[in-house]
């Protein structure tokens, strides 16, 4: 546990907090900031500031977690969808430091728009592609 880590502190159960959810790795909760009504944050109990260094079985529990939260979501508050949203690093918009997945219910009339962008290829694909192969590490 990181001192200073709000996320932290709600895992341990010293922040109160709407809990949707908690089990030995995780726990989820309502958003305070939502950008729907049922936005729900999870978080793994364990503290690691980037999403890239949790092991395969937190990874895994999160990711489980949260759609099975997205599927209640739709039912609860009939959503037409949800997002999952993972940032790792203050350029993706991690605000704080400790791992967390967005689930976000969605509907067609919500008004709110991803900012997504749509750019062509600067340089060769096949040589990216292989670039980024050499890089990649998988247990």
């Amino acid at each position: 546990m990181e001192r200073n880590c709000v996320f932290c502190k709600i895992a341990a159960g010293s922040v109160d907090v709407e809990r949707i959810y908690e089990d030995e790795l995780v726990v989820a909760f309502l958003d305070i900031a939502p950008i729907n009504e049922g936005h729900i944050l999870v978080i793994p109990k364990e503290h690691t500031a980037s999403p890239s260094s949790l092991s395969e079985e937190v990874s895994g529990r999160l990711f489980y977690v949260a759609s099975r939260i997205g599927l209640a979501l739709k039912k609860a508050l009939n959503a037409d969808g949800y997002n999952l949203h993972l940032s790792d690093g203050i350029c993706s918009g991690q605000t704080i430091f400790h791992a967390h997945l967005h689930v976000i219910p969605r509907f067609t009339d919500d008004a709110f728009h991803w900012n997504w962008r749509k750019l062509e290829y600067k340089s060769d694909k096949n040589i990216l592609s292989q670039k980024i192969k050499s890089k990649l590490k998988l247990a």
